[in-house]
This record gives structure tokens, sequence and C-alpha cells, in this order.
């Protein structure tokens, strides 16, 4: 397997892209959520759901791995707030969360796999 051409752009990573397919997937479903919810659980599922994939896009700017890192953490604690209005979301039964479960782990997954390779010795 061949090594990958290092990243111009955060548009070049894949955990920012499906980041950003994640926050597409949302707004899909928060649209269709009942009127009382539109200041509610929808705006705060799209504010985590937009700070995960903003928060790797100004982490992939920054010059220290510290600061990377811990923007990347940040990204992460919205990944878990995103997760628990997914769970939210389906116990009010608003919509299908499960294809936005399995994003969001593998978001997660791909972020905590970037944080370890700044992080590792000579890289």
């Amino acid at each position: 397997m061949g090594e990958r051409a290092a990243a111009k752009s955060f548009r070049d990573l894949i955990v920012w892209q499906k980041a950003h397919e994640f926050v597409l997937g949302i707004y899909r479903l928060t649209g269709g959520f009942p009127k009382q919810e539109t200041y509610g659980l929808a705006l705060q599922m799209r504010r985590a759901a937009v700070s995960v994939a903003a928060n790797i896009a100004e982490g992939f700017t920054r010059k220290g791995d510290a600061d990377k890192v811990r923007l990347f953490n940040v990204a992460e604690g919205s990944i878990e707030e995103s997760r628990y209005y997914l769970i939210l979301t389906k116990d009010l039964g608003y919509g299908e969360t499960e294809p936005w479960m399995r994003l969001i782990e593998e978001v997660s997954r791909l972020l905590k796999a970037y944080g370890k390779a700044i992080l590792a010795p000579g890289s």
C-alpha cells in the first residue's frame, strides 16, 4: 500500500471529509424535527456537529502539535455531545439515527488515529 500525499488543506483530510458529511446529515435530519425543536434540540445538534468539523479544520492550520491535539480534543468532546443528541433524537422518535451513529463513530476513530500520528515520535 502506497503512502498518502501530505494534506495541503483541511479539506484533504479524510477525517474532516467524514465530519463534514456528518454535519450535512445532521442538517437534513434536524430539518424534519417538530417546529418546537427549531431553537432547542435541532439547534444544539447542529452546533455540536459543526464544532466537530470546525475544530478539525482549525487544528489542521495550527503549527504546534500540542495546539493541534488540543483542538482535536475539543472536536472529540463535540463528538460525544453529538452521540448523546442522536440517542435523544431516537428516544423522542424524531428520526432514524443509526447511519449518523455509525458515521460519527468513524469520525471518532479517524480523529483518534490522526491525533496519535501527530504525537508519535518522528512524525
